[in-house]
C-alpha cells in the first residue's frame, strides 16, 4: 500500500521547511533577549508562547526539549554576535588594528545593547560554569573561540612588531575581562565604563 502513496510535492516540503526555519529564528531571537536578562533558566515553552502569542505545542514541536531550546538559543546568540562584532572587524588589518576594531564593535554590542540584557555570555556563563552538560559545553566552546581570536590578533600584533613583547594568552584574558567589567558597569548605569575599557585596552597595545 505504501508504494501507492504519492510523495509530497517538493514545493510543499520546501515551504514547510522554510516556515519552520523562520519560526525557529523568531523564537530563538526572542529567547536570546530573555536569556540575556533572566538567564537560560528563565526560558520555557510556555513563557515564549505567551510572549510571542503562539501555541505552546507549536514551540515544543520546533525544539522538542528544553535543553534543545537552550542549545538553539546559545547558537542563535553566537550567530548574532559574530554578525555584530567579529565579521565587521575582519575588514581591519590583522594585529593592532583588528584588536581595536574588535574592541570597538564589542563595546557597541554592549552599549546598544544588541541583546536586551547586555552580554549574553556574561548573563549565562556564571549560571552554567559548574553545571556539566551540553549547554555548558556550548557556552564554554564559544568563550574559547572568542579568547582564541583575541589571542591570535595579539600574537600577530607582537610578531609584526606593532606592540612590545607580551603573553598573547594573558593579553586576551585581560581584554576579555575588561570588556566584561564594562558590560556590568553599563548595566548599572556607569556610562564612563566604556572610556575606561578603551584606555585599559590601549595600554596593552603599547608600541614596541
Amino acid at each position: 500500500m505504501s508504494e501507492n502513496v504519492p510523495s509530497p510535492e517538493p514545493g510543499v516540503t520546501d515551504g514547510r521547511l522554510l516556515r519552520g526555519a523562520r519560526a525557529r529564528r523568531t523564537v530563538t531571537r526572542h529567547a536570546v533577549d530573555v536569556a540575556s536578562m533572566e538567564g537560560l533558566d528563565g526560558l520555557s515553552f510556555g513563557r515564549l508562547a505567551t510572549d510571542l502569542q503562539v501555541s505552546k505545542s507549536g514551540i515544543q514541536t520546533l525544539f522538542g526539549t528544553k535543553q534543545n531550546l537552550h542549545l538553539a538559543t546559545v547558537e542563535a546568540a553566537r550567530e548574532l554576535f559574530v554578525d555584530a562584532v567579529v565579521r565587521p572587524a575582519q575588514t581591519a588589518p590583522a594585529g593592532v588594528a583588528r584588536v581595536r576594531a574588535l574592541t570597538e564593535h564589542w563595546i557597541e554590542y554592549a552599549e546598544k545593547p544588541l541583546f536586551t540584557g547586555g552580554c549574553f555570555w556574561a548573563a549565562n556563563l556564571p549560571d552554567f560554569d559548574s553545571r556539566p552538560g551540553p549547554v555548558r559545553d556550548a557556552l564554554a566552546h564559544q568563550r574559547r573561540q572568542w579568547l582564541a581570536l583575541l589571542e591570535r590578533e595579539m600574537r600577530d600584533a607582537m610578531e609584526a612588531g606593532e606592540i612590545g613583547p607580551l603573553d598573547p594568552d594573558l593579553a586576551a584574558f585581560q581584554v576579555d575581562a575588561v570588556l566584561n567589567a564594562a558590560n556590568t558597569a553599563l548595566r548599572l548605569g556607569d556610562q564612563g565604563a566604556t572610556g575606561k575599557a578603551r584606555r585599559t585596552i590601549e595600554g596593552l597595545l603599547t608600541p614596541a
